[in-house]
């Protein structure tokens, strides 16, 4: 099994909510930031994406919240791509410090959107092979 793609992240204080916890918003801004410099790492930029007619949808994600985190924590964030049958793909996220301690864990289920007929395509993976130079980043 291959290690998770991860980004660190430093929690910033104006991130915060009333308690001074990280805002449960704020999970789901680090975990788009991650996926997106997962994509870049394999060699896919969002330029890419859009000159081939294409751009990923988030149709359902869901937060287990585990530990706090607070101001000034620093927190990895890992992209695993789960790959199935059909239309829509899973992604796996963690949010852990860096002694490894779980904070949250975020999975969501998305898509590949043809930009042109607004349809998800079929075969996300296929497409999405043929755009990447490091498929593996992708579970590819």
């Amino acid at each position: 099994m291959r290690e998770p793609f991860q980004t660190r992240v430093r929690v910033r204080g104006y991130e915060v909510d009333m308690r001074g916890h990280l805002n449960n918003a704020v999970y789901h801004q680090y975990a788009e930031h991650t996926r997106w410099e997962c994509l870049r790492a394999a060699g896919l930029t969002q330029e890419k994406m859009t000159a081939a007619g294409l751009g990923p949808v988030q149709l359902e994600a869901t937060i287990r919240f585990r530990s706090e985190l607070v101001d000034g924590d620093e927190v990895d964030v890992s992209c695993v791509f789960v790959w199935g049958e059909g239309k829509t793909f899973r992604l796996d996220q963690d949010f852990r410090r860096p002694d490894g301690t779980l904070a949250a864990e975020l999975t969501t289920t998305g898509g590949l959107l043809d930009l042109t007929t607004r349809r998800l395509v079929a075969d996300p993976a296929g497409h999405w092979r043929g755009l990447v130079g490091v498929p593996e980043l992708l579970g590819l």
